[in-house]
Order: C-alpha cells, then sequence, then structure tokens
C-alpha cells in the first residue's frame, strides 16, 4: 500500500506557497500598481526603485495601524513584508531597511553636556 503522508505535506505546502503567492501579487497590485512577476524578473535598477516605492508603502500602512485608521488591513501589511523580503532576494547584500531618506546624525558640538540644567 502506498503511503500518502509525503504526498499530502507536499499538497499542503505547494496549496500554502500558492496562497501566499497570491496574497502578495493582490496587495501588491492594489497598493503600488506592481505585477509581482513583472518585478521579480525586471533588471537591478528598476527593483531597486521599486523597492524603495514599496518601502513607502509599507511606512503608510504602518502609520495607518499606528493611527488605528479603519482602512489599516494587517493581512495587507504583512503581504507588503513578504513581497519586500522576496524582492529582496535579488540584492542579499542590502541592508534590512532602504533608506528612503539620510538620516541626520547629531553633531557632538551640538548635542547638550549630560546632567546640564535647561
Amino acid at each position: 500500500m502506498r503511503d500518502f503522508s509525503g504526498e499530502i505535506a507536499a499538497f499542503r505546502q505547494d496549496r500554502l506557497s500558492e496562497l501566499t503567492d497570491a496574497r502578495q501579487r493582490a496587495a501588491l497590485q492594489l497598493c503600488c500598481g506592481i505585477e509581482l512577476s513583472s518585478a521579480l524578473s525586471a533588471e537591478p535598477a528598476s527593483t531597486l526603485a521599486l523597492l524603495k516605492r514599496l518601502e513607502r508603502a509599507i511606512e503608510r500602512e504602518r502609520l495607518r495601524g499606528v493611527n488605528r485608521h479603519w482602512s489599516y488591513d494587517l493581512n495587507r501589511h504583512i503581504a507588503l513584508k513578504q513581497v519586500r523580503d522576496r524582492l529582496k532576494g535579488v540584492f542579499p547584500n542590502q541592508p534590512a531597511r532602504l533608506s528612503l531618506r539620510p538620516r541626520r546624525i547629531r553633531s557632538k558640538r551640538n548635542a547638550a553636556p549630560v546632567g546640564a540644567a535647561s
């Protein structure tokens, strides 16, 4: 008699990966107007631009969640982050979060000394 447990596990894994892929495609299309298959097959320069656009969409979604906006959707937020991680596979040596704007570095001259009264 055949052992179906391996086939069942493979079927469940395939179904889960299809569901995850569909979620990511829908979130990317709705939030950014980008087709996932074209984003995955794009050249590196355009993929980097798409990643920056996706970072901004994730940031907007995060702000909706923080502000408890009625249109916030946790599943959309998760799907966008999964798409970002999937696209980041093209650039494994990039930092985890792309910088949308340079961070300000505080100079030691302008910093107030510890214990100083203002």
